[in-house]
């Protein structure tokens, strides 16, 4: 069996089998394109994203995924059940109880609520083009009428609060991101386009953390992102 599709909370999730486990697993959250349905996910429709969970799988890792409802935006809801979803695979797979967790975009909003939730039940985590910071994205989108429209009714819908309460909640956020946790954390940022030099810029303003040094690559470099990743994710397999 290659993959396995389930629903939890009306939501479906995906578990990817490799053809020889070494009993590792890795959560994947996705970014905003992301989505898993009964038969297929965004990481196996997108060529690119396929060839890096190919490369994971060939490693022998055990990867996990959810729909997460969508455009979640650090929610609450999608937190617990990346938590659940957690539990239901470390029960019914053969895994280590320390898993990795690799989140794109978005998704990094999830991965570091799940950090604070989650202590000791994370190995390593490997942030890819992150979104660190909701204040950040909104100050960001604010020139560009269009996307700051589509974005509030996004963040309204996700977080289940009113507009002018979201708004207010995030625009007094914290300026700084705590990465500062027991498990290590990587990030690494695909240099391409006009915000991706943006978002390297925000890193060195609002990360807590001096230890944490992104990793920046150029866009032709993308097809080594899986070498990267499973050189990072082996470098803490040696305390199990």
């Amino acid at each position: 069996m290659e993959n396995r599709n389930f629903q939890m909370d009306t939501q479906w999730n995906i578990i990817h089998y490799p053809e020889k486990p070494t009993g590792f697993g890795i959560l994947i959250i996705g970014d905003e394109r992301h989505f898993v349905d009964e038969s297929k996910c965004f990481w196996t429709q997108n060529e690119g994203k396929l060839a890096i969970i190919n490369e994971l799988k060939d490693a022998g890792y055990t990867i996990f995924s959810s729909n997460l409802y969508g455009r979640n935006w650090g929610s609450e809801k999608a937190v617990e059940l990346a938590q659940r979803l957690y539990q239901h695979v470390i029960r019914s797979e053969i895994l280590n109880n320390k898993i990795h967790v690799l989140a794109e975009g978005m998704g990094a909003l999830v991965a570091v609520k799940l950090l604070e939730k989650m202590n000791g039940c994370i190995r390593s985590v490997v942030l890819l083009n992150p979104i660190l910071s909701l204040k950040h994205q909104l100050e960001l989108e604010k020139e560009h009428k269009f996307f700051y429209k589509k974005l509030m009714k996004e963040l309204t819908f996700a977080h289940q609060i009113d507009h002018a309460a979201i708004e207010k909640e995030i625009l007094t956020m914290d300026e700084m991101v705590n990465l500062d946790f027991d498990c290590p954390v990587t990030i690494i940022q695909v240099l391409a386009g006009g915000k991706s030099y943006t978002q390297s810029q925000i890193y060195q303003k609002i990360i807590k953390s001096p230890k944490i040094n992104p990793t920046f690559i150029l866009p032709e470099k993308k097809p080594q992102l899986g070498k990267m990743l499973i050189k990072s994710f082996h470098s803490h397999e040696t305390v199990l």
